[in-house]
């Protein structure tokens, strides 16, 4: 039996252990997308105990919580921050095969030495040696980000963002790692939903010039797009919940624009036109500024109504879509082919389902003689589990070139989330120990430590004008 989450966790061959210990363990990371606060980097926040830093905002540990049977209270209610330390504590001995059970012991051991699991009777004792360490200012945020060998932060922002932080952050010659901001407008294109009126003032006031037709939306747009760039955005997101393609002719889709500017709700089919039409201009724009684009799909948002009225978004209650995205995906990213115009790409889907599909899809746009030029992304939410991650690594060695993935991201709010690029590292090479020990691949020592090398870091240093 082996030891529980010894050096080899999850390392099940010697090639695996031999190619995690030398050649990925302690390679830098680029964290290429996240959720993270510039603000709370820039001003090093210190947190006062573990919950703080563990449970708040995290919707990971919320679901897992209430299907526990923890009541809402201890988990986003009025409870004292032990008291929801207590509840995750006793949560988490009931989760095994979960992920969320080796985060959180990879959490505990690499950033505060705790090598004892985390239960009921061990919590008190955890609480203190956790919060002795967060409160003596040797755990800040800027902490768990340099000791973790982080090089780049890519947080998440509207385009109405003054990037004041991020400026700060810049001009801080004590902090070396770079913080960047990735452009994602995702309230532009949601022409029907409830705010975007205001959202659209809210740009008048960011790019500081009056929006009263469509072509002064797309010139507030690039005027941002360009504020970016210059603040060193090299990355753009965009949460496509539904992929869609209509063909539209700018004039049709200024007329479109015209009526939400006045109020009105647009038909489906104007909706589909308005976000066509926007979502190539924007990759163009993309191209252009040779950025990244990121595309993630495929997620169904705020199931529980009552919930979502009680606490609001981003609280748990979110799932898997099961839209059909392949025709419309295709459309989509032909629309930018035809003019020589689609940038670096990265496809998320929520669904696995999908991956296959989007592995073939990425086979369709690659050139121009970049490596791995529209990527197959990495296991994303609901699937950055060991078989989710698998399950992605598998599909595009199957169909495509595995050894130009560009690998692991974080996409979290926690700063304690940088373990999860050890954890995949582990999986990744568990995963190509396999296929040599299985005579599936040469034991060829140099190639195979390239491989993992570039997948762990080289290929998203490479990829990304950082």
């Amino acid at each position: 039996m082996k030891a529980f989450m010894d050096e080899n966790f999850v390392l099940h061959n010697a090639t695996a252990e031999h190619l995690y210990h030398q050649y990925a363990k302690d390679l830098p990371i680029i964290d290429y997308h996240c959720h993270l606060s510039p603000q709370e980097i820039y001003e090093n926040t210190q947190f006062e105990n573990i919950t703080q830093v563990w449970l708040y905002g995290d919707h990971y540990k919320w679901r897992a919580m209430r299907a526990n049977g923890v009541e809402e209270k201890y988990v986003t209610g009025d409870a004292s921050d032990y008291d929801k330390f207590l509840a995750w504590a006793r949560t988490v001995p009931q989760l095994i095969g979960n992920p969320l059970y080796h985060w959180t012991h990879l959490e505990l051991k690499r950033y505060f030495g705790v090598e004892e699991s985390l239960n009921e009777s061990t919590a008190p004792s955890i609480w203190k040696k956790v919060n002795e360490q967060l409160t003596s200012g040797d755990w800040n945020v800027r902490d768990f980000i340099v000791n973790s060998g982080v090089e780049v932060v890519c947080t998440t922002d509207d385009p109405t963002d003054s990037l004041a932080y991020h400026q700060k952050i810049a001009d801080d010659p004590s902090f070396q790692v770079k913080v960047l901001p990735s452009y994602r407008p995702d309230k532009g294109l949601e022409i029907n939903q409830d705010g975007f009126q205001d959202w659209v003032k809210e740009l008048e006031a960011a790019a500081n010039l009056s929006i009263t037709q469509f072509t002064d939306l797309l010139q507030a747009l690039q005027q941002r797009i360009d504020f970016f760039h210059e603040h060193g955005g090299r990355v753009s997101d965009h949460a496509l919940n539904t992929v869609v393609y209509e063909e539209a002719t700018e004039e049709e889709v200024a007329v479109i624009f015209a009526k939400a500017w006045n109020g009105e709700k647009v038909s489906e089919q104007e909706e589909k036109q308005y976000k066509s039409y926007l979502l190539t201009f924007l990759g163009k724009a993309y191209h252009e500024k040779g950025w990244v684009m990121q595309y993630h799909m495929n997620a169904h948002r705020n199931n529980n109504q009552r919930m979502f009225e009680k606490i609001g978004p981003d609280t748990g209650f979110d799932s898997m879509n099961d839209q059909l995205l392949a025709q419309s995906l295709v459309r989509l990213l032909d629309s930018l082919e035809r003019s020589d115009s689609l940038p670096k790409t990265i496809l998320y889907s929520l669904n696995p389902r999908d991956n296959v599909t989007i592995a073939t899809i990425i086979g369709s746009f690659q050139g121009g003689g970049i490596p791995g030029k529209i990527q197959l992304g990495t296991a994303w939410w609901f699937n950055d589990t060991r078989l989710g991650m698998i399950n992605q690594m598998e599909t595009l060695a199957d169909i495509g070139v595995f050894s130009q993935f560009v690998g692991m991201l974080t996409d979290s709010r926690s700063f304690l989330s940088y373990t999860r690029h050890e954890y995949f590292r582990r999986i990744m090479c568990n995963l190509v120990g396999e296929w040599v020990e299985n005579g599936e691949y040469p034991n060829d020592e140099e190639t195979l430590a390239k491989i993992v090398r570039d997948i762990s870091y080289y290929n998203a240093k490479e990829y990304f004008p950082f």
